[in-house]
Order: C-alpha cells, then sequence, then structure tokens
C-alpha cells in the first residue's frame, strides 16, 4: 500500500506560503554568528580600554553603560531609515554589508590602528559610538531576514534554531580561541598586542560569516519582497507616527513587549557574575561549575530547540509559549524547593543529589530554549499581523522598537543585581567564591536566580491570556494579506504597449 505524502503547511492551511530552501535559511542566520564574532571582542572590550587608552576600570564600566542607552536610542531611528528606503537591488545585503563595514573599521580603529598611541577616552567613546551605528544596521538587516525569507509556520520556528545555534557555539568557540590559542602567545596577559591579533583574526572571520549570510538572503532580497499594501506602494511613507501607532494599536506587540521584557530582565540579572558567584561559588562550593554546566547543555539545548521548532510549527509560537512556560515555571519551582529543604553544600559530595540537581538544572535550560524559539517565531508573526493590520511592512520597525525595550531592560539588569546584593551586606566589597554561605545569601540568591525568572514566566502567561494570534488567527491574517495582495495586482493598470 502507498503512503500517502503529509500534507504541507500550504496545502493544510489553503494559504499559498512563502517558503525558503533550508540552506538559504542557514546561511542567512550566518550574519548572527558575525555579530557573535563581534560580541565576543566587546567582551574584551575593558581589557582594551584599560590597556590601550588608559581609562580606569570604574570610568570603563560607566562608558559601556552609557553607550549601551545610546544604542538603544539609535536603534528605532535606524529601523524607520531601513523601512523607509527602497532599492533596485534589494535593501537586506547593503545594511547588513554597510554595517558591518562600519563596525568592522571601528574594531580595527580601536584595536589595531589607534590603540596604544595616546589618544585616550574621548577617541575611544567617538568610535565607539560609530561601531555602535555600524552594529545596529547590521543586527536590524540580519535580524529582518527571518520573517522576509518564509511565513511558513512550520518552517518559521526553525529560522530561530539555526540563529540559536550560532548564538551559543560561535562566541564558544571564539572565547576558546582568545583563551587557548592567543593569549598563551602573549605570555596569559592581556596585552594591546594581544588583543590586536585578537581583533584582526576574528574581523576576517567575521567577513566569511557575512559574506555567506548575503547570499543566503539574494533569491529574495528585491523590492517587492517589503512591499506595503497600498495602492500606490512605491509612495508609502514610514514615519516615528508608524512606530507610535504600532506601540499603541498593536495589541499583541504589546503583549509580546510585556512577555519579552519580563523574561529578559530575569534573564540579565540571573546572568550577572556576581549572582553566579553566590549561586556556585559561594553555595554550591565550586566556581568552575556555572560555566561547565552553560558548556553541557549547549548541545542538548540545541535539540529542544529543535523540538520546540516542530512543536511551534504544529501548534502556534502561542501555544508553544504557553506550554513550555509553565514547563520553565515548574521546573523552576522544583529546583527552588530542591535548594531550600537541601544543603546546598552536600549536593556536590552525594551522587543521587547532584543528579537530581543537574537533570533539573538542563531540563530547565532546555525548555526555556523553546521559549527563545517561540519568541522569535512570534514576532514574525507581528509582522505580519502589521501588514494585515496596517497595510504596512516594518520587520525593521517592529524589530528595532523591541531592541530599544531590550537595551533599556538590559541595562538595569547589573543596576537591580548589585542593589540586591548590597541589601544582605555586601556594601563595600563583592561577593567571593571563598565567602561563607548564610541565610540571607541562600534566600537572595534563591530569589534572584529562580524566584526573578519564575516572576518573569508569571508576567507571560498573564501577557498570553490576552494575545490573539492563535495558529488559527495566523492562518486568517495570512488568508487576509493573500487576498488583499490580489486584489492590488488586478487593480494595477496593464502595463502600454509601445506604439
Amino acid at each position: 500500500m502507498a503512503r500517502t505524502p503529509k500534507q504541507t503547511a500550504s496545502e493544510a492551511d489553503g494559504v499559498t506560503y512563502r517558503r525558503a530552501r533550508t540552506w538559504e535559511i542557514a546561511f542567512s542566520q550566518m550574519n548572527n554568528g558575525s555579530a557573535m564574532v563581534f560580541y565576543t571582542l566587546v567582551g574584551l572590550m575593558s581589557y582594551l580600554q584599560n590597556a590601550g587608552y588608559g581609562i580606569a576600570v570604574a570610568a570603563a564600566g560607566l562608558i559601556l553603560t552609557v553607550t549601551r542607552v545610546f544604542d538603544g536610542v539609535i536603534d528605532p531611528l535606524l529601523a524607520l531609515v531601513i523601512d523607509k528606503v527602497s532599492f533596485p537591488f534589494g535593501k537586506l545585503r547593503f545594511f547588513m554589508l554597510s554595517g558591518w563595514l562600519i563596525r568592522s573599521l571601528a574594531i580595527l580603529l580601536l584595536f589595531v590602528w589607534a590603540s596604544d598611541t595616546g589618544l585616550g577616552a574621548p577617541f575611544f567613546i567617538a568610535i565607539y559610538a560609530v561601531y555602535i551605528i555600524g552594529s545596529s544596521m547590521n543586527d536590524i538587516a540580519g535580524q529582518m531576514s527571518g520573517p522576509v525569507l518564509t511565513n511558513d509556520p512550520r518552517q518559521r520556528p526553525t529560522v530561530q534554531v539555526w540563529a540559536t545555534v550560532y548564538a551559543y557555539f560561535v562566541p564558544a568557540i571564539f572565547s576558546i580561541i582568545s583563551t587557548v590559542v592567543f593569549l598563551p602567545r602573549h605570555g596569559n596577559q592581556f596585552t594591546v598586542e594581544m588583543l590586536s591579533e585578537t581583533a584582526t583574526t576574528y574581523v576576517a572571520c567575521s567577513l566569511v560569516f557575512q559574506i555567506l549570510a548575503c547570499i543566503g538572503v539574494s533569491r529574495i532580497d528585491k523590492p517587492g519582497s517589503f512591499a506595503h499594501l497600498s495602492a500606490d506602494r512605491a509612495k508609502v511613507e514610514v514615519s516615528l507616527r508608524d512606530m507610535w501607532n504600532l506601540l499603541v494599536h498593536n495589541g499583541p506587540f504589546q503583549r509580546y513587549l510585556i512577555s519579552g521584557a519580563s523574561d529578559k530582565l530575569a534573564q540579565v540579572v540571573r546572568s550577572q557574575a556576581v549572582i553566579g558567584t553566590l549561586m556556585w561559588g559561594i553555595l554550591l562550593g565550586n566556581m568552575q561549575l556555572g560555566t561547565t554546566l552553560s558548556t553541557i547543555a549547549i548541545l542538548p539545548g540545541i535539540v529542544f530547540a529543535i523540538f520546540g521548532a516542530r512543536y511551534n510549527g504544529k501548534h502556534g509560537s502561542k501555544a508553544a509559549t504557553v506550554t513550555w512556560t509553565w514547563i520553565c515555571l515548574i521546573l523552576a519551582a522544583l529546583l527552588t524547593a530542591f535548594c531550600l529543604l537541601v544543603d546546598l553544600g552536600s549536593v556536590l559530595g552525594s551522587l543521587p543529589l547532584a543528579i537530581v540537581f543537574y537533570a533539573v538544572y538542563l531540563l530547565l535550560n532546555g525548555a526555556s530554549m523553546v521559549v527563545t524559539v517561540a519568541s522569535g517565531a512570534m514576532r514574525a508573526d507581528i509582522i505580519d499581523y502589521e501588514l494585515d493590520r496596517s497595510g504596512k511592512y516594518l520587520p525593521a520597525t517592529v524589530t528595532a522598537t523591541y531592541n530599544l525595550i531590550d537595551q533599556i531592560i538590559t541595562s538595569l539588569g547589573a543596576t537591580l543585581a548589585l542593589g540586591a546584593v548590597s541589601l544582605i551586606g555586601f556594601t563595600t566589597v563583592m561577593p567571593q567564591p571563598t565567602d561563607t554561605s548564610s541565610t540571607p545569601i541562600l534566600l537572595m540568591t534563591l530569589a534572584l536566580f529562580f524566584g526573578l525568572p519564575i516572576l518573569g514566566w508569571a508576567c507571560t502567561l498573564i501577557a498570553m491570556r490576552g494575545y490573539q494570534l492563535t495558529r488559527t488567527e495566523m492562518i486568517a491574517v495570512h488568508k487576509r494579506v493573500a487576498d488583499k495582495k490580489a486584489a492590488l495586482q488586478e487593480a494595477e493598470p496593464a502595463p502600454t504597449a509601445p506604439l
């Protein structure tokens, strides 16, 4: 008996979806790989500020914080430009390559050509601001590629899977390269020469990622892929008013912002080094454990992401978000109870306790990875919904508006973490792994490490209760968009034959 072929999403939903080839998705998301190379270099920026420009450690942290605010402000302004302009050859490759070139020149100026020349803090701040502009151009264009490549609900989540693969593996690999290859060649010191060699090599590697990303988007990078739903689509203007209307009138986007902001704040606070010191160093007694677990969790996390993409494609981004957020919340609550009931100092000395802790912790990381995949697919759904709602295709504006909120939240993470730590006695010195555990340290650590994420996931579940873009509704959205596009094509006058 012949096997009946499985229906495609287009056949099942009655919608002609836009699909991408698998290699196009894999290549296009290498823009994220390129960005992660620069992310690794930015992690070395504090060493560069001190060794190459004579900037004090405290001032270095302040500079990076202030420039992060500038990053948040510049994102939406650049997004409006990106959504507004149109080029005959498309715009993704233009802004991806232009952004890469600007950020590369800025990095080479900072790390190679001007380092240790006595130019000082003003020069560093000015060039770093240029770097941020290039980064924003490149990142926004790169994040637009997924929604433009495909709107197939079964394929769309795989975009986030590939982006996640690069986000985890690229910084891990390049961090190892800098630590194992370059650092020993310079006496295990973060010298100007070591930083210069690292930056030159990394910029060259990022170019390879960038070229492959441009190849991945080349087929769809054309004006028609960014068309609005308007009778005169060439004259549609994109302005600050569109961003305001997006924030005020797009209900799903508002709920998406609440969900993303609450989760992001918890993630940023939890990732602060001082919180890691409290959890892994003081309570569990092994400072290297956190890094080891994070490395071990990458591969099972990717497996979870692939499974999550399939779940998302079948049930929709809302269902995936709600289901796996509940799983995250329950697992975090179980770990909190475990940490309260068990002497954490004895966990590493007991194989059964260690297995329980590791297993639940890895499951929690995997479940949160599924939520991340669903979040990426949800943002793409909102872009399509905005096209249906307002008639304007605003992938850059949606992305940058979310990034603005993300930057604001991220900037609060360190302040919240340090403020909370000061409440338990660390007002003049930072916690050290050799410090003695106490009840206040235990309770504050659990509140920040598990309690704050639980609160964020609870906010997500509340926000999702009124989120209307279910799997069924997204089918209707795509049908309405297709009908509107067909009506516009029929209304367009036929080309006049030459005399």
